[in-house]
């Protein structure tokens, strides 16, 4: 018998609160987009890190899932995800973890970009399946599609008898620092073409490249075209946050993941109020400042112009360029945040306490939900 479900009131603060409502809708709306580009969705898990999410976005699709750590792997494996590609450059020492889950039967693709990845797979006894990671801008890893590295690591794999190599895959990182959605939309092309021309590399040097994989939530919302791509891998999409907000990605009703603290204590000599979410439950992460410069560390669900202006490790400020409220900022009140970044923001946090806005307003715990953390 499963045990009674707290009351909003009743949850320890602070903690991450998830509108199931909202989730769906997000879900539905990126499902229905690569539908109508003809592009498999394999969304990444490494903002949802969440088994329960995993099954709700993978529910209408034909394509796997993406992790960004092998814990996470390890976690929907266990969970019967067995279709998984691991979207972090692979280095030696992990290639036995690998190996023992495609063992058990899990499909776990790796991705490298230089050639000695390439030989210390092909020297491995184990089977491998591999995508070459394309830098299309974000300038944090994967190989310029003209370099002649893509071929020499194209070769390796292609003649090791223990690897598949499956073709390319990009991310385009640089898309979160857009200013415009025109811009955004440019990003997504450049990330579509460099891939497709990376896997027409290959197929003119006699190596099959069945799958072209780019993503980002932003290119993905305003790509034009996807021609020639095959699969598509956003994340945040799922929860949204203030960063996608300002990036055009979303609107304030797409906006699915908060955070619940307490008031405790007020300050009004320096238009202060003092909240039990600091550093540690919110994340320093300041990204949507870049847009929006009020939104400090998170911005005040239902009161207009009130941000966390500071956050020390346990402790955060809610500030304000009018005067603050305090008759409704009283000790104990419950305040709920939105984060600038879900995905670090959440990443404090064991579970989600599901609420659901359609319901009942959002008032009641109808869910917890399980995350995996660590690496």
């Amino acid at each position: 018998m499963q045990d009674r479900l707290p009351a909003l009131e009743e949850l320890e603060t602070p903690c991450l609160l998830l509108d199931r409502a909202t989730l769906g809708r997000n879900l539905a709306a990126m499902s229905g987009r690569m539908r109508s580009h003809g592009v498999a969705l394999r969304p990444h898990l490494k903002t949802a890190k969440s088994a329960a999410v995993a099954k709700l976005a993978t529910a209408n699709e034909a394509g796997g899932i993406t992790v960004s750590t092998l814990a996470e792997a390890r976690h929907f494996a266990a969970h019967g995800f067995t279709d998984i590609l691991y979207a972090v450059g692979i280095v030696p020492a992990r290639l036995d973890q690998v190996a023992a889950l495609r063992r058990q039967g899990i499909d776990l693709k790796i991705i490298i970009d230089s050639p000695d990845a390439g030989r210390a797979i092909a020297s491995h006894g184990d089977e491998f399946a591999v995508l070459i990671e394309i830098d299309s801008g974000a300038h944090r890893a994967g190989l310029d599609p003209a370099s002649p590295l893509l071929l020499e690591i194209g070769h390796i794999l292609n003649a090791a008898r223990n690897v598949t190599l499956l073709g390319v895959m990009t991310h385009a990182g640089h898309s979160y620092h857009c200013h415009s959605t025109q811009e955004v939309a440019a990003i997504a092309e450049t990330e579509r073409a460099t891939a497709v021309d990376a896997a027409e590399r290959l197929r003119r040097s006699g190596i099959r490249c069945p799958i072209v994989s780019v993503g980002s939530t932003p290119t993905a919302v305003h790509a034009r075209s996807l021609a020639g791509v095959t699969e598509m891998r956003p994340g945040v999409y799922m929860f949204n946050d203030l960063d996608q907000l300002a990036l055009g990605s979303c609107g304030p009703q797409d906006l699915a993941l908060s955070v619940l603290t307490s008031v405790i204590g007020q300050y009004p000599e320096r238009n202060r109020v003092l909240i039990d979410a600091g550093a540690l439950a919110l994340s320093k992460d300041i990204s949507a400042s870049e847009f929006m410069p009020e939104a400090g560390f998170g911005t005040v669900v239902g009161y207009d112009g009130l941000s966390v202006v500071d956050v020390n490790q346990e402790h955060g400020f809610i500030g304000s360029r009018r005067t603050l409220p305090f008759d409704r900022l009283g000790i104990g009140a419950r305040l709920r945040l939105w984060p600038n970044h879900a995905c670090i923001t959440a990443a404090a946090y064991d579970r989600y306490h599901v609420i659901d806005s359609e319901l009942d307003g959002g008032t009641t715990v109808v869910e917890i939900w399980e995350r995996v953390n660590g690496w």
